[in-house]
C-alpha cells in the first residue's frame, strides 16, 4: 500500500471513530431502561416508509435500491465456490478507486453445503495445502475464513472475488485496522485431534486489503486463543481490544509491541475494575452495576494465553478481571469505545458499556489518569437492544443495527436525538442480517443476508438521511 492509500485509510479510520462517539451518545436515550424507545413515526411525505419489494427479498425505503452482488456457491475468479454463511465485512479503497470488501464466513468443518471446495471438497486438491490453515489432512478443511471482493461502485459490478484466508473456522466478526487490513476472528476453540483436525482453532488472523489471493494463514498466537468475537483498534496507541461472545466472558486489550505490527507479538491483558476484584457485570443476580456510574479501570496481564483447555476467560476472572455476558459489536470512537453484551441485563436484553481511554492509554503511566469503565445503557425493552448484533455508523452519524431474532429481521437506525427507524426489512427468509458496513464513498451500503449465502449492496439518497432523521 503507498503513502496515500495509508493517509487516506487512516483519515477514514480516524473520521468514523469521530461518527462513532457521535452517533452513540444516541443510545443512552433510547435503551436506558427507565423509558420506552421513542419511535420516528413514518410517512409516505418524510421518504422512511418501507416499500413492499414486489420480489419479495428486501423492503427498503423511497428511492433504495439493492442488487446482490454475490451468491454462495457461485464460481470464484479463482475457480473456487463462494462459501455460504457470510458474516463481518470491512471495507477499503484501494489505489484503482475500486471498493476492496473482505468477507467473514462463519463456517466449521462439517458445513459441507457452504465449502469453498465444493459439497464434496472436491477442489481442495487444487489447493496448495501451504495456503490452507487447518485442511484437515484433506478431507476435513476448515470452510470458514474470508474472501475479498473487488468492487467497481461506478458499474455496480464485482471486478474480482477470491479467497483471501482458508482452512479456519468459524470467522464471525473482526475488525478494520488503520493500517489497512482486516482483523478476523474465529468464534470456536476446536483442538487438534492429530487426525481430521491438524491445528488448534480460536485465533486471530490479519488479511491484508492488498494481493489478489490467499494470504499466509498465520494466527496472532500472542492475541489469545479463545471464542473470539470482535475488535477494535485505537489508532493512537495501537492497542487492540477484543470481545469474547461467551456468557461468562472478558473483555480483552492487546499492546502490542510494534504499532500496525501484530504479527511481532505483544501483551494481553483482562479489564478489571479498582476496587471490585472479580465484578460481575452482568447483573443477572441484582443490579450490581449501576447506569452511568464510572468506575476505574485497570489490566491485569495474562499468561499461557494459547489456553490449551480454553480457561482463560476462568483464570482471568479469578485473579480479578471483570465478567460480562457475550461480548459482541465492539466500535472505536474519538477517545473511547462502546461495546454491546448481547444477553446482559437482568432481562437478558442486552447493555452497552462505554469505556473512555486515559490519556497514557496502554503505557506504564496510564494508571496516573486511569481509564474508566460504565454502563451506558441496559434494556428492559426487548424491541430496543434485543439480540442486536452487526452495527455499523452511517455517513451522516447514526447508529445502524442489524437484528437477529430468528423472525423478521430488519436493519433498524437510531438518530442523534434517539429516535429508532427501520432501514431495511429481509422478507426472503428468517436469517439474521450481518456484515453492515459502508463504502469508504458513503454511496454504498454492503450488507449479508447469512444464510441465504448473499452479500447485497443497497444505493439511494444517503445524503438525504440525515435530515431525514434528524
Amino acid at each position: 500500500m503507498n503513502s496515500d492509500q495509508k493517509d487516506y485509510t487512516r483519515r477514514h479510520f480516524i473520521r468514523q471513530s469521530t461518527l462513532t462517539s457521535l452517533a452513540l451518545i444516541s443510545l443512552a436515550s433510547c435503551t436506558n431502561g427507565k423509558k420506552k424507545a421513542k419511535t420516528v413515526e413514518v410517512t409516505e411525505e418524510d421518504g422512511l416508509k418501507l416499500k413492499l419489494d414486489p420480489k419479495g427479498y428486501l423492503d427498503l425505503p423511497e428511492g433504495f435500491s439493492y442488487k446482490v452482488i454475490s451468491k454462495s456457491g457461485n464460481k470464484m475468479s479463482d475457480g473456487l465456490l463462494v462459501p455460504g454463511r457470510p458474516d463481518g465485512m470491512g471495507a477499503f479503497l484501494n489505489g484503482d478507486g475500486k471498493i476492496v470488501i473482505i468477507r467473514n464466513h462463519e463456517n466449521g468443518a462439517t458445513d459441507l453445503e457452504n465449502s469453498p471446495f465444493g459439497s464434496d471438497n472436491a477442489l481442495l486438491s487444487n489447493v496448495d495445502s501451504n495456503q490452507i490453515y487447518d485442511n484437515g489432512n484433506g478431507t476435513n478443511p476448515g470452510l470458514g475464513g474470508t474472501t475479498t471482493l473487488i468492487y467497481d461502485e461506478n458499474k455496480a459490478e464485482v471486478v474480482e472475488e477470491f479467497m483471501s484466508l482458508a482452512g479456519t473456522y468459524r470467522n464471525c466478526a473482526g475488525g478494520v485496522s488503520p493500517w489497512g487490513t482486516w482483523i478476523t476472528c474465529e468464534e470456536d476453540v476446536t483442538k487438534a485431534d492429530g487426525k481430521q483436525i491438524l491445528k488448534d482453532h480460536g485465533y486471530v488472523f490479519e488479511v491484508p486489503m492488498e494481493g489478489k489471493g490467499m494470504t499466509v494463514p498465520t494466527p496472532i498466537k500472542a492475541m489469545g486463543r479463545f471464542n473470539h468475537e470482535a475488535v477494535a483498534v485505537d489508532p493512537v496507541s495501537g492497542c487492540v481490544y477484543l470481545t469474547e461472545d461467551r456468557h461468562d466472558g472478558l473483555i480483552y486489550r492487546f499492546i502490542p509491541k510494534e504499532k500496525e505490527n501484530l504479527m511481532a507479538g505483544g501483551v494481553l491483558q483482562a479489564l478489571a475494575i479498582r476496587d471490585k476484584k472479580s465484578l460481575d457485570t452482568r447483573n443477572w443476580e441484582g443490579s450490581v452495576v449501576a447506569r452511568n456510574t464510572p468506575m476505574e479501570v485497570f489490566w491485569i496481564d495474562l499468561d499461557d494465553v494459547e489456553a490449551p483447555e480454553d480457561d482463560l476467560r476462568f483464570r482471568g476472572f479469578d485473579a480479578g478481571a471483570a465478567r460480562f455476558a457475550r461480548g459482541e459489536g465492539i466500535w472505536m470512537g474519538e477517545g473511547e469505545l462502546f461495546f454491546a453484551c448481547t444477553n446482559g441485563g437482568p432481562d437478558n436484553f442486552g447493555q452497552v458499556f462505554k469505556y473512555t481511554l486515559s490519556p497514557k492509554e496502554g503505557s506504564e503511566a496510564e494508571n496516573e489518569t486511569p481509564a474508566q469503565l460504565e454502563l451506558y445503557a441496559e434494556s428492559n425493552d426487548k424491541t430496543v437492544l434485543h439480540m442486536c448484533d452487526n452495527l455499523t455508523i452511517a455517513p451522516w452519524g447514526d447508529v445502524l443495527l442489524c437484528e437477529d431474532n430468528g423472525e423478521l429481521n430488519h436493519i433498524r437506525g437510531i438518530d442523534k436525538k434517539g429516535n429508532i427507524y427501520t432501514l431495511a426489512c429481509n422478507r426472503s427468509s428468517k436469517s439474521e442480517l450481518t456484515g453492515l458496513v459502508f463504502s469508504p464513498s458513503g454511496k454504498t451500503l454492503f450488507v449479508n443476508v447469512q444464510e441465504n449465502g448473499d452479500t447485497v449492496a443497497i444505493t439511494g439518497p444517503w445524503e438525504q438521511m440525515g435530515a431525514l432523521t434528524s
